[in-house]
């Protein structure tokens, strides 16, 4: 595949095939921003299927505002699949550079740039699981479970972002921003299995 392709502009076949393939990209950080994409589609279609409803007609305002939100988190998570591919590719031709006085500054930002893409793509999947607990309470309820498989997804992109920073902060200089780094995606992903049992708490009343 030709290095300036864009994976989202690929059919779900032809990605899920490309990510197969004996290639570094797209990896678990590519594959985590499309979950986190399709985690906000999935709420997005949950909204649009309450909203309008006369049922909720109370919520107008607030549905329109999270509206905007969604979208924009969606356009977030597919530019940091994007975000992720040029990271890896900083960091492979940094470390294919010859050893010099430089390359050990490069490298360190190349692995800087490697840890900041997913520790983004947790912040934005968390603020969309946030969205969705708000969302629970004034959801259509034919909807619910495709709340849930948002928040679920959202939760999984918190996961797969919490493996990519364990794999690379132990290449940082400073082990104590490592670890404060790793501790603090650790907390992120507590924070995201809590919210998505809250989450389904709130939904458990309307499944059978």
């Amino acid at each position: 595949m030709n290095d300036n392709e864009d994976y989202l502009s690929l059919s779900v076949r032809a990605f899920a095939a490309v990510t197969a393939d004996k290639t570094p990209t797209p990896g678990g950080g590519s594959v985590a921003g499309v979950v986190g994409a399709l985690g906000v589609a999935l709420g997005e279609m949950a909204l649009n299927f309450t909203k309008g409803k006369k049922k909720f007609a109370e919520y107008e305002d607030y549905y329109n505002a999270l509206s905007h939100k969604l979208l924009r988190a969606r356009g977030m998570f597919c530019d940091l699949v994007a975000d992720d591919v040029a990271a890896y590719k900083l960091y492979q031709a940094t470390a294919r550079q010859e050893e010099g006085p430089e390359k050990g500054q490069a490298m360190e930002v190349a692995t800087a740039a490697a840890i900041s893409v997913p520790r983004e793509a947790a912040k934005l999947a968390l603020a969309v699981m946030e969205e969705m607990k708000e969302l629970a309470g004034k959801c259509n309820t034919w909807l619910i479970t495709d709340l849930l498989a948002s928040a679920a997804l959202s939760a999984a992109a918190v996961r797969l972002s919490d493996y990519n920073v364990r794999i690379n902060v132990p290449n940082l200089v400073d082990k104590q921003a490592a670890d404060e780094i790793k501790q603090a995606s650790a907390d992120d992903l507590a924070h995201a299995n809590a919210l998505l049992a809250e989450i389904e708490a709130l939904a458990a009343p309307y499944l059978p």
